[in-house]
């Protein structure tokens, strides 16, 4: 049950599976933003411009907060998502040890400041006769 359990785990917190849900998330609250736009912008205007019906300012106020009140909907949602995803980000990254950087494997040469392997003795761009290091 143990395996099954750390291979859900490794399953759902995937960044490729996280990135997706994240996706399907915010479109979901963009949708409201723009069903809200259309209701309360767009509609009115063209009943407005077709004679089909006239507003008041009130109307139109009411119109302007409900847009707004959609996008503060969806400004709520992004953030409160973006506080998850750092808060399994860091939960994910509490038992990783950091990596150790690798050896390196050129040096600089002294004379013409080209990166050169390690083992060089004579650099291959200006011949220069490398000291060796002495350990």
């Amino acid at each position: 049950m143990k395996k099954f359990i750390e291979e859900f785990k490794a399953f759902a917190l995937r960044g490729n599976m996280m990135d997706m849900a994240v996706g399907v998330i915010i479109g979901g609250a963009f949708s409201g933003i723009v069903t809200s736009l259309t209701d309360n912008f767009i509609n009115p205007v063209l009943n407005l411009v077709t004679g089909g019906k006239v507003y008041s300012l009130q109307d139109w106020a009411g119109f302007a907060s409900a847009f707004l009140s959609s996008l503060v909907n969806f400004l709520i949602m992004a953030f409160v998502l973006f506080c998850l995803l750092k808060a399994i980000n860091k939960l994910m990254a509490f038992g990783k040890k950091p990596e150790v950087p690798a050896a390196p494997t050129t040096k600089v040469c002294p004379f013409c400041k080209t990166e050169i392997a390690l083992e060089a003795t004579r650099c291959p761009h200006c011949t220069s006769t490398l000291e060796e290091a002495k350990a």
